[in-house]
């Protein structure tokens, strides 16, 4: 069985050999951190990682959906550790040259109705050419590997975001007033994002002949307390456009539709289920304590689930890693479920528990099979730095500085 076979079967409760090996990714930082004990400095974010972790394939693909052309960047202050910069969406942040924190908003272009028609809807056109590189080689030679009939790892489709592109336009405060203050505006956004969205698929799908095994949204619409917009306004709103493409996407038999949202999710998976959108992507546990197992009880099978690993335990002990590794076994078994890490990898995991972790998914998940690919060795006698005590945050010992 191959890994668009296994993707295929597992998410569709059908037999498979085992389960998917994969991860949501690491943060930049825990790289670099775990370079200095070890990993190859050829290993990256992306196919270098999944290689040397010894990980299954997996593609993304589609056109453009977000602002065509993205603004021009620009580095409006040095603060030395930080940086107040005019990012490509139009935002000022003051972000952190080091650590990958979230970048503080300190204004916004987008406002109102005005400044939406004058600086962010002409880049918010469906039909932007732009939007279609279909006949660049380099887009060609992908189409051309998306499209092979021998294809052997699972393909997804990325369809969008329609409140989380605004909430970063907007910004949370902004966005949650333009709610209330102009619904029409807000309403006409989300369109305009899934109208995006829907152009998209039907030029892969239709024009290009794309089957991919799944699609995936972005959202990021709730915090550790709940949503961020209220379960009514969601439903009125959003629903119909989510249903809108989530039609789109099965009229080329895409029926599944995974969404990745941070936060405490509960009030809204019922409606992203009457939406079609029926895979929550890489559910996050957080301190509100979410769980697979219970997602499962609840939900039943007409909920998907990928992620699900809570990846604080990694930064603990190793029996722990193991333990939850087994208690998720189950749930890897009856099916509609591939367990990954619940969100980027953080730089206070040390490498040996990471690579314990994946061991320990592909002897349980993996069953040990010999089809699964080892995982890599780390240079450990050669490291600058060695593991001590489980973890290898020491910022006596070590620091990232720019130079």
């Amino acid at each position: 069985m191959n890994a668009r076979e296994r993707f295929s079967n597992i998410m569709h409760f059908k037999p498979v050999d085992r389960c998917p090996i994969r991860d949501f990714g690491f943060w930049d930082e825990t790289l670099l951190v775990w370079k200095k004990y070890g990993l190859p400095e050829s290993v990256e974010n992306g196919t270098t990682a999944r290689e040397f972790f010894g990980m299954d394939p997996e593609l993304t693909c589609g056109g453009f959906t977000d602002l065509c052309p993205y603004f021009e960047e620009e580095v409006l202050e040095d603060r030395g550790d930080s940086e107040i910069v005019r990012d490509l969406d139009g935002v000022v942040v003051e972000r952190g040259k080091i650590m990958s924190a979230i970048p503080a908003h300190l204004d916004h272009l987008l406002q109102d109705r005005e400044s939406w028609e004058k600086h962010y809807k002409p880049r918010m056109q469906p039909d932007d050419p732009r939007r279609f590189q279909s006949q660049d080689p380099w887009t060609k030679t992908w189409i051309d590997k998306w499209t092979h009939p021998d294809r052997d790892y699972p393909l997804s489709i990325y369809a969008g975001s329609l409140y989380g592109r605004q909430r970063q336009w907007f910004g949370l405060v902004r966005v949650s007033e333009v709610i209330y203050d102009d619904p029409k505006l807000f309403e006409e956004i989300v369109e305009t994002c899934a109208d995006i969205a829907i152009a998209l698929i039907e030029r892969m799908c239709g024009e290009l002949g794309l089957r991919p095994e799944a699609a995936n949204m972005w959202e990021d619409m709730c915090y550790r307390a709940g949503p961020l917009i209220s379960p009514k306004t969601f439903k009125q709103v959003l629903v119909p456009h989510y249903r809108r493409i989530v039609d789109t996407l099965h009229r080329y038999d895409v029926d599944v539709v995974s969404l990745d949202c941070d936060g405490k999710i509960d009030k809204l998976v019922p409606l992203w289920l009457e939406a079609g959108v029926n895979c929550m992507f890489p559910l996050e546990i957080g301190t509100w304590g979410a769980d697979p197992i219970e997602y499962r009880k609840e939900y039943g099978r007409d909920l998907l689930i990928m992620g699900g690993f809570n990846k604080r335990i990694l930064a603990g002990r190793k029996r722990d890693i193991t333990a939850e590794v087994e208690r998720l076994a189950p749930l890897v078994e009856e099916g509609g479920f591939i367990p990954f890490c619940d969100h980027l990898v953080p730089p206070d995991v040390p490498l040996g528990n990471y690579i314990h972790y994946l061991n320990e998914a592909k002897r349980v998940w993996g069953k040990g099979l010999d089809n699964l690919k080892p995982t890599g060795e780390p240079d450990w006698e050669n490291a600058e730095f060695k593991e001590a005590d489980g973890y290898i945050w020491d910022p006596e010992k070590l620091s990232l500085t720019v130079e």
